[in-house]
């Protein structure tokens, strides 16, 4: 995550978090001063881990939860349910289940109005359709009395090295008069897969991979850091069992999909092939090492797959902070290594 000096420019917003998760966008927006005052996670497992790092339990099903009883608001946070948007998911949109979660998003707009709503969702969220569920959540938002803006962005552009994706959405009330929004600007990626490791003797041996069939057709290259550097292939070089040089940036953290190096990919550390541990998957988000990351090795690996950029949250949440903020706050933004 990055470390904002003097940054406190949301003190006195109050915000809520709705589809938690585990708290990137709370860990984000309470860096610059804004207050949770409600949060919402449907999953048991992820709430105890939301509770053990923030200290209150969120409410479980939304649908469940009369919008009334939810506090008065400046900013509504929502990382609505991806899966039924997502590539490696079957793509059934407001079809599934899951994907009708963006209306109990609309619902407590309705009655709250918050000044802002903030949202993200995988890249395919634009394109699902041909467009269509983007432009039905476009229409609802501003049916509802809001400007709506969103951009895709990519985690590499903004000093994370992961190839992650994803599509942000910032919808101001009309009747603030905001008729423009610049999403932050992308800067050279100066931190790689190799910054975020940790000690060899603190990963567990079966993390690593030994095998016959494993080749490697590449040698490291420093040429092109900015991306994923494949360097070979274990079994048959499907899913989950590709290998990668710590050298460039990570490939997408996975809360699905299977074979030998699920959900992370393979890395090749020390002439050794292994998964990244939970903790360095905590880095590749932006959260900090303070972070208490679940018990379980399978569930953390889910759990960071679903969840959002750090870093990115908090260089939005700065844009729309100066916009909200009269007159802005004076402040001095410096990047940190996450670690």
């Amino acid at each position: 995550m990055i470390n904002v000096k003097n940054s406190k420019i949301l003190k006195g917003k109050k915000f809520i978090d709705l589809f938690a998760g585990l708290g990137g966008f709370r860990i984000a927006l309470e860096s610059l001063g804004a207050e949770c005052i409600y949060s919402s996670e449907i999953d048991t497992i992820v709430a105890q881990v939301y509770y053990n790092n923030f200290g209150d339990y969120p409410d479980g099903d939304i649908t469940k939860v009369d919008a009334k009883s939810i506090p008065d608001h400046d900013i509504l946070c929502a990382g609505f349910p991806c899966q039924a948007f997502s590539i490696s998911g079957k793509k059934l949109g407001f079809e599934d289940s899951r994907g009708t979660s963006f209306f109990e998003v609309a619902r407590i707009v309705k009655d709250k109005k918050p000044s802002i709503v903030f949202m993200e969702n995988v890249k395919n969220f634009v394109t699902h359709d041909s467009g269509k569920t983007l432009q039905v959540v476009k229409s609802i938002i501003e049916d509802l009395g809001y400007t709506f803006f969103y951009k895709v962005l990519n985690a590499t552009h903004y000093g994370i090295p992961q190839k992650r994706e994803r599509i942000y959405m910032v919808c101001f009330r009309k009747d603030l008069g905001i008729d423009n929004f610049d999403f932050p600007t992308p800067f050279k990626l100066d931190h790689y897969v190799e910054d975020f490791l940790m000690p060899e003797d603190a990963i567990p041996s079966n993390l690593y991979v030994n095998r016959s069939d494993i080749f490697i057709t590449d040698k490291e290259d420093n040429t092109y850091r900015n991306k994923a550097i494949r360097l070979g292939t274990v079994n048959k070089g499907g899913q989950g069992e590709r290998i990668y040089s710590t050298k460039g940036v990570a490939i997408t953290i996975s809360a699905q999909g299977g074979g030998i190096f699920a959900k992370t990919g393979g890395y090749m550390i020390n002439g050794k092939y292994r998964r990244l541990h939970p903790i360095e998957c905590a880095r590749l988000m932006g959260f900090p090492d303070t972070y208490k990351i679940c018990g379980n090795r399978n569930q953390a690996y889910q759990q960071f797959g679903n969840s959002v950029v750090i870093d990115i949250i908090q260089y939005i949440a700065i844009q729309f902070a100066h916009i909200i903020t009269s007159p802005p706050e004076k402040y001095e933004q410096s990047r940190i290594f996450p670690i």
